[in-house]
């Protein structure tokens, strides 16, 4: 049986970005874009009322931005969709802030077409898409300055700290099991244990939290 295709909407202020962005994925059998917005007001309205699995946020819109979008559909949706900031500069610090508020990754608006259609079929099956190296350099620019390793970082088991450490090279669960020399239900129980421990709700979260919490350097 066919399963139905990805539903997406697309939030951005520009006109020709929208347009791109919905003919590169609707181009694509397993995917379709249900709504487009042109502000974060509007993308919390329309997600809300579309209902899809994942979201394309521009993080520079009027009315609210797409941190405060991503914010409010998360806080108030009982099955939120998975979000994916889509940015022009990696090093914004709105990326960054984004990813704290619970988007699932980012991708760059230069990015070439596979890498989208494949950004969208990675984030809807619960993965994140990270880039470690800007990730770890939005976090240094984000440093408050020296800090004591969070306490959770204590609770975690040795296997569980190289899974963390795994995630934040942007691996997979596939990729940490081949890693590690396990299978993949043994990663997604270290993985769901990592993220009760950190108080995260996705991988993202989780990586933010171990850069902040100190458990990570953040030298770019």
């Amino acid at each position: 049986m066919n399963r139905p295709p990805l539903r997406i909407v697309v939030a951005d202020d520009e006109r020709m970005v929208r347009t791109a962005l919905r003919a590169i994925l609707d181009a694509e059998p397993d995917l379709e874009v249900v709504g487009e917005a042109a502000s974060g007001a509007e993308a919390v309205s329309l997600v809300r009322a579309a209902a899809p699995d994942v979201v394309l946020m521009d993080v520079r819109m009027p009315e609210i931005d797409g941190i405060r979008a991503t914010e409010q559909i998360l806080a108030t949706m009982a099955r939120p969709p998975r979000i994916l900031v889509v940015t022009t500069f990696e090093n914004d610090s709105y990326v960054y802030d984004a990813l704290r508020a619970g988007a699932a990754g980012f991708l760059l608006k230069r990015a070439h077409a596979e890498e989208l259609i494949g950004a969208v079929r990675l984030v809807a099956r619960g993965d994140s898409l990270l880039f470690p190296a800007a990730v770890r350099a939005l976090a240094a620019a984000h440093d408050p300055g020296p800090a004591a390793v969070a306490a959770w970082a204590a609770r975690l088991t040795e296997r569980e700290a190289d899974v963390l450490r795994l995630m934040a090279s942007g691996l997979s669960n596939h990729e940490i099991g081949e890693r590690l020399g396990v299978g993949p239900q043994t990663v997604k129980t270290h993985v769901k244990a990592v993220l009760a421990k950190t108080g995260s709700r996705d991988r993202t979260q989780a990586v933010i939290a171990a850069y902040e919490g100190g458990f990570l350097m953040k030298k770019g």
